[in-house]
């Protein structure tokens, strides 16, 4: 299937002077479009306080309506009404904010996540999973990857072959209960999106030290930060092993989001 790599929120936190982005795939599949992750929407822009909460003031998006999944699908010649499925990595709110742009569509996560999301157990569960982004009623269709298969070393994984051939989700939790990766056949390469599982590329190439607001951001929201560490290393084992045909991509770093769309336009 062909993969677009959409910018769906630009961030400019404090410490961080690359800022940050939400990276968000769209799919053409055989069944329609469909998106890993949504970014920010237009009820966030609209109403950001209600929607995003008192973190914006540290991360500060951009909140721009020219960003938003809607409005870039339209730009490329699709209709809106023709996203059928919402893959999402977890449910944080600069992941989940456009899917009120998609009432109509599905929304795809973990049976995990999908507890945290009803039931929150924790204060920090709490105040991540915000009323306000469901508050459109979304039809919640739930997987459990750990009653799936292996992918590429990562043993619980689950085809979402209802989404399409080729859309893999991969359980991953640490930064939420239920957060996951997800991988997608691009023909001539997978692109896996591993969400929120590492904030920078600095974490898994040793290039260069994160910015410090960011390891501080990144520590904040976990909710296991053991298993967030033990990711890094298995990201970094995947990252080094550096396999041509396939794309490791995160939600927020802007340099691998360049280089993914300097890819989809070669």
């Amino acid at each position: 299937m062909r993969v677009h790599h959409l910018n769906c929120g630009t961030m400019r936190p404090y410490g961080a002077p690359d800022g940050l982005v939400c990276h968000v795939l769209l799919l053409e599949t055989d069944k329609g479009l469909a998106l890993v992750d949504c970014g920010f929407g237009t009820r966030d822009i609209a109403s950001p306080g209600k929607r995003f909460g008192p973190i914006r003031f540290f991360v500060r998006p951009a909140f721009d309506a020219a960003e938003t999944a809607v409005h870039q699908i339209k730009s490329l010649g699709f209709k809106p009404s023709d996203v059928r499925d919402v893959v999402l990595t977890h449910f944080d709110g600069d992941h989940t904010g456009g899917l009120a742009d998609f009432p109509w569509a599905r929304t795809h996560l973990t049976t995990e996540e999908a507890a945290g999301v009803k039931y929150p157990g924790t204060l920090l569960e709490k105040q991540r999973y915000r009323p306000s982004q469901r508050d459109h009623d979304p039809t919640l269709v739930i997987h459990a990857p750990s009653a799936g298969d292996v992918w590429r070393g990562f043993a619980n994984a689950k085809e979402l072959t209802q989404v399409a051939p080729g859309v893999v989700l991969i359980s991953l939790p640490g930064h939420t209960r239920g957060h996951a990766a997800v991988a997608v056949d691009a023909g001539d390469h997978w692109v896996m999106h591993v969400g929120d599982a590492f904030y920078h590329h600095t974490q898994l190439d040793g290039t260069a030290r994160p910015p410090v607001s960011l390891r501080m951001l990144e520590r904040s929201v976990a909710l296991d930060w053991g298993r967030v560490k033990a990711n890094h290393e298995r990201l970094t084992e995947l990252w080094n092993a550096d396999e041509p045909d396939l794309m490791l991509v995160n939600a927020h770093d802007p340099t691998l989001f360049r280089r993914a769309r300097s890819r989809e336009t070669a």
